[in-house]
C-alpha cells in the first residue's frame, strides 16, 4: 500500500480536521463553434470556494437554483475535475491523483444523490445494486457480500426479505433508503448529501433525515447537507454556508446565521421562510423583495457579484469584490462577503413594505433543482 493511501485510510476521530477546500473553481467551456467545437466561453460555475470540515460535523450548503452547490458537492467527491484550487482530505491533497489513489478515496467519500427514480439502475435487483461497493472494493465471496447487504437493508430500514425486488417495486422514500444503503456500505467517513429529501413527501423527509441523524451518531459520519428547504437545513447542519453565484458569501455556526445573519441575500433568504406565528398575520412577515434577476455565470458582474440586486449596494460594490472575513462583532467562524454588513433589526428595515402575491413568485428561493 502507498504512503497516499496509507493517508486516505487513516483513522480519525471527532473534531479531527477532515477536509479543506481552498479557493477551489470549475469552469465549464461553452462551445458555439458547431463546426471548430471551439470553446468560446465558459460557465464559472464554482469560483473561488473555500470551507472546511470536521468529523462528525454537518455543514449545511444553501443558495438559489444555479449557485453552484451541487457542482461543488462534485468537486469534493472527484466526479469533476478542478479547474484550480486545493482539496485536501485527511491532510493529503487529492485534486491531482491518479485513477490509482483514487479508489480509497471512494471507499472513504460518498454521495446520496437528490432523485432517488434516477440513481438507482431499473434493470437491476436491489440486492446486486448494494453488492457493487463490496464486489469493487473487497475480495468478499458471494455469500459475504450478500450477508452484508441484507445487514445493510436492516439498518436503514429495508426488509431483508426485498433483496431480489427491481427499484420499480419500492417507494420513492424507500428507493432513498436504498441510495443511503450504498453510500453506507463501506463505512465512508464523508456522505455527501445533494438534496436527499427535496423530491419525497414531508412526511418521509421527517423519516429519512432521522434515518440519517442515528446513521451519524453510529458510525461517525460527517456530512455535507445540500437543501433547498431552510427549515430542513437548520434542523440537521452545525454549520451552514450560503453560496450566491458560485461563491460563498457568508458562512458560520447554524444558529448565529438564523439569528443574526449579516450578508443582505442571506437576509433576503430567512425572510422567505414562512413562519406559524399568530404575531404575522396570515403567517407573513417583512419580506426582503430582491429586484432583477440572477445574472448570468457566464459573465458574472465585476466587484460583488450580489450588487445589481442589493438593496444595500453602493459605488464600491460594483468595483471591488469584498473578502470572505470575520465582521466585527461577530464571533469567531462567522465570516460574510460584503462591505456593508446587516446590522442589527436592519433586516427589518430593507422589508419596506408587505409583498403582494404576485411578488411570491419573484421573492429569492433557496432552492433547488439541481445546480
Amino acid at each position: 500500500m502507498t504512503t497516499t493511501e496509507v493517508d486516505l485510510e487513516a483513522q480519525t476521530s471527532k473534531g479531527d480536521l477532515l477536509l479543506e477546500v481552498q479557493d477551489v473553481a470549475k469552469y465549464f467551456p461553452v462551445r458555439n463553434n458547431a463546426l471548430f467545437n471551439r470553446a468560446q466561453a465558459s460557465v464559472k460555475a464554482v469560483d473561488g470556494v473555500s470551507l472546511s470540515l470536521r468529523v462528525g460535523e454537518t455543514l449545511g450548503v444553501v443558495g438559489e437554483s444555479g449557485c453552484g452547490k451541487s457542482t461543488l458537492a462534485r468537486l469534493i467527491a472527484a466526479l469533476h475535475p478542478v479547474t484550480s484550487g486545493r482539496i485536501r482530505f485527511k491532510g493529503r491533497e487529492i485534486t491531482t491523483l491518479d485513477r490509482r489513489h483514487m479508489r480509497p478515496l471512494r471507499r472513504s467519500i460518498q454521495m446520496v444523490f437528490q432523485d432517488p427514480y434516477g440513481s438507482l439502475n431499473p434493470r437491476r435487483r436491489v440486492g446486486s445494486i448494494l453488492s457493487d461497493p463490496f464486489a469493487v472494493h473487497t475480495q468478499m465471496s458471494r455469500a459475504e457480500m450478500r450477508e452484508q447487504v441484507r445487514d445493510l437493508m436492516s439498518r436503514v430500514g429495508l426488509s431483508p426479505e426485498h433483496y431480489n425486488r427491481f427499484p420499480a417495486e419500492f417507494s420513492g422514500g424507500q428507493r432513498q433508503r436504498i441510495g443511503i444503503a450504498r453510500a453506507l456500505a463501506l463505512r465512508p467517513d464523508l456522505i455527501i448529501c445533494d438534496e436527499p429529501v427535496s423530491a419525497l413527501d414531508v412526511s418521509i423527509q421527517a423519516q429519512i433525515i432521522n434515518l440519517l441523524e442515528d446513521l451519524q451518531d453510529e458510525f461517525m459520519l460527517t456530512y455535507i447537507f445540500i437543501a433547498h428547504d431552510l427549515s430542513v437545513v437548520r434542523h440537521v447542519s452545525d454549520r451552514i454556508a450560503v453560496m450566491y453565484l458560485g461563491k460563498i458569501v457568508e458562512t458560520g455556526p447554524v444558529e448565529e446565521i438564523y439569528s443574526s445573519s449579516r450578508h443582505p441575500y442571506t437576509a433576503s433568504l430567512l425572510s422567505a421562510v414562512p413562519v406559524a406565528d399568530r404575531a404575522f398575520k396570515n403567517g407573513r412577515k417583512a419580506r426582503v423583495i430582491l429586484s432583477g434577476d440572477v445574472p448570468s455565470p457566464q459573465n458574472p458582474p465585476t466587484g460583488c457579484r450580489f450588487h445589481p440586486r442589493c438593496p444595500k449596494a453602493q459605488a464600491i460594490c460594483s468595483s471591488a469584490e469584498p473578502p470572505l472575513e470575520q465582521k466585527p462583532g461577530d464571533p469567531v467562524g462567522h465570516l460574510t462577503a460584503c462591505h456593508f454588513p446587516v446590522e442589527a433589526g436592519e433586516a427589518l428595515a430593507l422589508a419596506s413594505r408587505e409583498p403582494t402575491d404576485a411578488e411570491d413568485a419573484e421573492a429569492p428561493d433557496a432552492a433547488g433543482e439541481q445546480s
